[in-house]
Formats: C-alpha cells, sequence, structure tokens
C-alpha cells in the first residue's frame, strides 16, 4: 500500500507589490511506500518544505491529485478541490500524517508532558490518566523521561525538537513527515535528533523527510529525491544518488555540499 502520492501537483504564490507569480512546485509525483524512508534534498527555494506543507493542507495546491494511505483526498483544479468528501473524512485521513517542523513549535506555557497529552485529549478524546502513561512511555523512547516537569525555555533545541518529535507520535500517526528538523539547531545538538529519527526508521515508520544531512540521507533513506526549481529532477536509492547521479544539477548540488 503506497502510504503517500501525489501526480502532477502544481502550486503557484502570486506575487505582492508588482512581483509576478511564483511557480513553486510544478507537476509534482511521488509516491511513499509502507514503511519506506524517503529523503528530500536540494537546494533552498526549491520548493521541498512547500511541498511537504502541501501534503496535510498547510498548503492550498493549484491543481494535482493527492493520496494518503491510497484514498484520493484532493483532487484539484485551479485551487478547488473537485472530491466532495466531508471535512471529518478529511481530517480523520490527516491525523495519521504526524509533522515536525524546524521551530518546534512547543506550547511555552505548558510542561513538556502537557504538550504531548493536549492533542491526544482534545482531539482523540483520549482519557487523561492513559494520555499521560503514553506521553511517558514517548519522553523514555526519545530520551528524555526526566524532562516531564519542565518548561520548552528549560530544555535545549535539540531537546525541544525531540519533545516535538514525541508530541507528533502522541497522536499515533502512521506516517512522520520532518521539514528540516535539524535546520535550527547548533551542530553538536544535531546528532541527538538525528538518532532519534534513525530509531522511528527502523522501528518502520514511514517518513518522508525534508533534510540536508546528506549522512543521515545516505544512511537511512530507501530513496532520496533530488528537488531543483519546484520540480523532482532525479529520484533513486542513496547509493545510486550519492555516488553516479544521473543529471547535471544533482551533481553540482552534491558536489557543492558534501
Amino acid at each position: 500500500m503506497s502510504m503517500i502520492e501525489t501526480i502532477d501537483i502544481c502550486k503557484t504564490f502570486h506575487g505582492k507589490q508588482g512581483r509576478g507569480p511564483l511557480e513553486v512546485l510544478k507537476n509534482v509525483s511521488l509516491k511513499v511506500e509502507q514503511k519506506e524512508v524517503v529523503c528530500i534534498v536540494g537546494p533552498s527555494g526549491a520548493g521541498k518544505s512547500t511541498y511537504l506543507r502541501s501534503l496535510n493542507r498547510l498548503e492550498q495546491i493549484d491543481s494535482g491529485k493527492i493520496f494518503i494511505e491510497d484514498k484520493l483526498l484532493f483532487d484539484c483544479k485551479d485551487g478547488v478541490n473537485t472530491l466532495k468528501l466531508s471535512k471529518d473524512e478529511v481530517n480523520g485521513s490527516l491525523l495519521e500524517v504526524g509533522m515536525v517542523f524546524q521551530s518546534f513549535n512547543l506550547f511555552p506555557h505548558k510542561t513538556v508532558l502537557e504538550n504531548l497529552m493536549l492533542a491526544p485529549v482534545h482531539v482523540k478524546k483520549i482519557r487523561g490518566e492513559e494520555a499521560r502513561e503514553k506521553a511517558k512511555r514517548l519522553l523514555l523512547r526519545v530520551g528524555l523521561s526526566d524532562k516531564t516537569d519542565a518548561y520548552p525555555s528549560q530544555l535545549s533545541g535539540g531537546q525541544q525538537q525531540r519533545v516535538a518529535i514525541a508530541r507528533a507520535l502522541a497522536m499515533e500517526p502512521r506516517i512522520m513527515l520532518f521539514d528540516e528538523p535539524t535546520s535550527a539547531l547548533d551542530p553538536e545538538l544535531v546528532g541527538e535528533v538525528l538518532n532519534v529519527m534513525k530509531s522511528l526508521a527502523h522501528a518502520g515508520m514511514t517518513m518522508l523527510v525534508v533534510t540536508h544531512e546528506m549522512g543521515f540521507a545516505r544512511e537511512v533513506a530507501d530513496k532520496v529525491v533530488f528537488m531543483y526549481d519546484g520540480a523532482i529532477l532525479e529520484s533513486g536509492p542513496p547509493e545510486e544518488m550519492f555516488t553516479n547521479p544521473g543529471n547535471d544539477r544533482t551533481r553540482q548540488f552534491l558536489q557543492s555540499v558534501l
């Protein structure tokens, strides 16, 4: 079963103050299979984050199709979804998709434990005690069982990002999206976040990761996708992409970052 599939998705940002339209996604088609780890790499402005955000409706696409777990959720033309699905139906499918952002987006006035319990209790209607126990298990999993009562401001960036991963996992998603999860971190804190992501991958989580961590992509990805100027130029297994890319742009990009 495909966990995510997009067919020919397009997105244009319309400029303000006389700037022309900017086509940020150009017929992007991609399939992510169950338990697959797919890393999207490419230069800034390639459309990587916009693509990721389009999958869970943080960005509205102009045209194209988006499937989640083989179910067609969006079939858009001229910015309008032509499918007549109920809001509950769409939201139910999107609850299967967890997301971790560049900035940690934790609630600063709530403790680590409260941050993890909030969505399961209010969205999934899980009982408080059950949500609390699950949150504690997840904090143990990301190596932060001693931080349940801490506030985000008392944590390092790496710890905050690990809490953000645990918070996404608290909703029991079947797919995890990561949008450059280490780009806001000091270099010495990157490893602790990547280690948590590696353990998720080894446990069979389906993951779509926008990253500039080439070592992670090479070691963990089943497939590496190179995006440039709003389009996918090339994709393949990491050993192929890193040692013998077929596209000149891919080659130039990898030479500049490796």
